[in-house]
Order: C-alpha cells, then structure tokens, then sequence
C-alpha cells in the first residue's frame, strides 16, 4: 500500500530568515523534499536528509508538476516561493498543473503557508503607503502582452499604479508607447524599492513621469505610488 503523500506551498518572505512565518518554517522541516527556484533553496538550511530539487526561472509549470508526481508517490514535498506563494508567485502555477494534471492529483493534501510579500517589506520601509485602497500590478509580459497590463494601468490610474518589474521579460516597445499613462499621474509620490541579499535594500523616491522612469525597477524590485 502506497503511503499518503502531502504537498505544501511555502513562502519564504522577500529575505532575511526572520520575515519567514514559523507555519511555513515548519512545513519545511517536516518535507522529505524540497522544490524550487535554485537561489531561493540557496537560502535554506535543508538537512541531509533531505532532498533538493532545484530548477532555473520561467519554469514554474514544470516545477509544479514535478513536485505533485513526488507527492503523489507518497512524499512529503514542499514547493518553495520567495515572498508570498499566492502573489505572482508558485501557487497559482501549481493549481494550474493540479487542474490539468493526473486526476490522481486531486486526492493529495495540499496546502499554502502564506509569506511576507515584497511589496508589503518595501512598504513597511516607507512607512504606510497601503494603509488604504491600493492595487498590485505585475510589469512582466512574460503570462500576458504588455498591452494587457497597460491597460490595467490605466484603470488603476485614479487611485494608483503598483507593479514588480522583470528586466528579462518586460515589452520596452510597449513602454515607451504608452508613456500617456503616466503624464497624468506624476504629481502623485512615488517610490522604487530593490532587495538584494535578503533584505530591502534601498528606496527611492521619485515621481513616474515616464516609462522609462520604470527601467530603475529589475525582477527584484517594486514601484509604489499613492
């Protein structure tokens, strides 16, 4: 008889150990495998064991369904996320392989520690910028065109514009011709968060007043404005 596998999606916070929540320390204690993005298992203590499953970026599908094959064999597997498993993150790509995967699948236990997200450690460095209505919008084309997100933009132009940038993956064309959607909007503060090495490591304040304004903020980065 084939032994009850379970599956945990884990964030693991924007950095330092100290922003993991002890939910998603303990599932990761208690996994006899570990799935993800290479640099994010770099920041764990995993013991021997153990194992690593390690894989490169844009790979989130593929990652997902490994670690529903290694569950659905009778481990104990957590998938590992930077931030927050459920923003822009691993556990949307895992529902997605569960929904069109094995039916199989759809027995297992799984479960979703949520984490510190990036924009709520760049926040809590500016003080309280989400302390009211405020919206994310990802700057990545990477799952949709540059025109869906310009348009997201634009709807979220009355209030605000927050988004996470990928230097890879991001449309410069589609940037540059949408510059109108910032013109509007540059009275209104805004700031650019980086994190390296496990921690928020600058803001700065600047206001939008282009789309090139938007080149400062790489993968690792967050625009916010109110």
């Amino acid at each position: 008889m084939t032994r009850q596998g379970s599956l945990w999606i884990a964030g693991l916070g924007p950095g330092p150990a100290h922003w993991m929540t002890p939910e998603a320390a303990a599932a990761i204690a208690q996994a006899t495998d570990v799935v993800g993005y290479a640099p994010y298992l770099d920041r764990l203590s995993l013991r021997d064991d153990q194992r690593r499953h390690s894989s490169g970026n844009r790979v989130e599908i593929e990652r997902a369904r490994l670690a529903l094959g290694l569950a659905a064999e009778g481990r104990k597997v957590v998938v590992v996320s930077g931030g927050d498993p459920g923003v822009f993150a691993m556990a949307a790509a895992l529902f997605e392989a569960l929904e069109a995967g094995a039916p199989e699948w759809r027995a297992l236990n799984i479960e979703v520690a949520p984490g510190v997200s990036a924009i709520q450690a760049a926040a809590a460095r500016l003080g309280a910028p989400l302390g009211h209505d405020f919206c994310a919008i990802s700057l990545s084309d990477n799952l949709k065109s540059w025109d869906v997100a310009a348009r997201r933009l634009g709807a979220a132009r009355p209030r605000a514009e927050r988004g996470r940038r990928n230097r890879a993956r991001i449309n410069e064309a589609g940037m540059r011709r949408d510059d109108d959607l910032w013109r509007d909007a540059a009275i209104r503060p805004r700031a650019f968060a980086h994190i390296r090495d496990q921690r928020v490591e600058r803001i700065r304040r600047r206001r939008v007043k282009h789309s090139r304004d938007l080149r400062r903020v790489d993968r690792l980065g967050i625009a916010t404005g109110s």
